[in-house]
């Protein structure tokens, strides 16, 4: 029998392939692992894919529901699946877990997000487009420099406490106070370590420098077209 004719819907019931990807070094993901039933909830693929068999694959096969772990890269294969005109859906692998039956390995990992895909009580993490993923990382790259500076005025602190030079916490300080003690020709601060902690701290001013990546201001907030008088702002007495 064609597999074309195996992931047919029976009965409106549409047929559930699940594209497994696994997480490689880099953090992306890798399709390789395919399991499918049809709408009677009987298995009828079982196949390993590499990347470039992945749109082929699923441009040959009817629309039907795709389930998927939502790790690197799922957002855009799901916009890719979709594109092709497949239902996909994305779920958090914590619950997809409780759904695996034997050890963990691809294809017990497919199967099991095959079931989770079709609890009905199943929480679904939304697709993201292009744009909304731009943004969350741009957060991460902003997130990412304002920990970098912390750990940076960390490491100026435990550097000058050795030498029993304490700094309160806070960038304030930090920046206040640390210029002040390697210029201080009282302290007893070795040239090179001077050296070091002024390098250190134009690093810090370079980070705190870098501006917060600015996402599309939100649209204005609507207003009343009528204007309200002040008496019906307020609530109502309880009867």
């Amino acid at each position: 029998m064609a597999l074309k004719e195996w992931l047919e819907p029976d009965a409106g019931r549409p047929a559930r392939p699940v594209l497994r990807g696994r997480r490689r070094s880099n953090a992306s993901l890798l399709p390789d692992q395919v399991h499918g039933i049809n709408g009677h909830g009987k298995n009828v693929l079982k196949k390993q894919l590499k990347r470039d068999q992945v749109l082929t694959f699923f441009a040959n096969l009817p629309a039907c529901l795709i389930g998927m772990e939502a790790c690197g890269g799922a957002h855009h294969w799901a916009r890719k699946l979709q594109a092709l005109g497949h239902t996909v859906r994305l779920m958090v692998p914590q619950f997809v877990k409780p759904y695996v039956k034997t050890n963990k390995n691809d294809a017990a990992d497919a199967e099991a997000i095959c079931e989770a895909v079709a609890r009905p009580n199943m929480r679904f993490v939304p697709l993201k487009n292009v744009e909304q993923q731009a943004v969350l990382a741009l957060h991460r790259v902003r997130q990412g420099f304002v920990g970098a500076r912390t750990a940076q005025a960390n490491q100026i602190r435990g550097l000058l406490a050795e030498f029993g030079l304490v700094v309160p916490q806070g960038l304030t300080h930090v920046f206040g106070r640390v210029r002040e003690l390697i210029e201080d020709a009282s302290n007893e601060l070795p040239g090179s370590f001077r050296l070091v902690i002024e390098r250190l701290l134009d690093h810090l001013k370079e980070l705190s420098a870098v501006r917060a990546f600015q996402s599309k201001p939100a649209p204005p907030s609507r207003r009343l077209s009528t204007p309200v008088a002040p008496w019906q702002r307020c609530r109502s007495p309880r009867v």
